[in-house]
């Protein structure tokens, strides 16, 4: 009797067809599905307090932050992946007419849970890099006052931690500040 294996291999075009009728989120790469898990309440205020806080600043120029729901793709159809908050400026552009698949942000910001930590700061953050558009990437703990700020100088990157509350996020690429007491008033953190 013979047996049919599963389907281990995807195409970009078949990812898509399955993500959009999908009752849940499910990042590609290399022709594999990967489901994502749910966040933490702490990850999810983070979230929400960075996109609000970006929203309130940026509500008088060409440019929006956007939670974890909007899709990115950062290479030519070899992946697509959801950052937990992401801003565009100026005209956004999509991969097709279903406006679901960004492809010109110019901030990322990732929210580190351990379970994708490695992986955010890893092949994901690689991936981001082939986005000529993005111009800093954020990854910010939860779980203590720790903020990794990466700023594109031409084909380089360059890293700034962040520590204490007190400090201040300056993003050139979108004009705005980011206090981090704004990130973290809400939660409880480790000193």
């Amino acid at each position: 009797m013979a047996t049919v294996a599963a389907q281990t291999y995807f195409t970009p075009e078949e990812y898509i067809k399955i993500e959009r009728k999908a009752e849940y989120k499910s990042e590609y790469h290399a022709g594999q599905i990967i489901a994502m898990s749910g966040a933490s309440f702490t990850h999810n205020i983070i979230k929400a307090d960075i996109v609000t806080e970006l929203n309130n600043q940026l509500k008088r120029r060409n440019c929006v932050a956007i939670s974890s729901d909007m899709r990115v793709r950062p290479s030519p159809r070899e992946s697509y992946v959801y950052p937990d908050v992401v801003v565009v400026c100026g005209e956004p552009e999509f991969e097709d007419d279903a406006l679901d698949t960004l492809l010109n942000p110019i901030l990322v910001v990732e929210v580190l849970s351990p379970s994708t930590e490695a992986y955010d700061r890893g092949e994901k953050f690689n991936r981001y890099k082939q986005l000529a558009s993005l111009q800093e990437y954020l990854l910010i703990a939860q779980d203590s006052v720790r903020v990794e700020h990466y700023r594109r100088h031409g084909t380089q990157w360059r890293l700034s931690n962040y520590h204490t509350l007190e400090e201040v996020l300056v993003l050139s690429s979108i004009g705005c500040k980011l206090p981090l007491h704004d990130i973290y008033q809400r939660i409880t953190v480790k000193d």
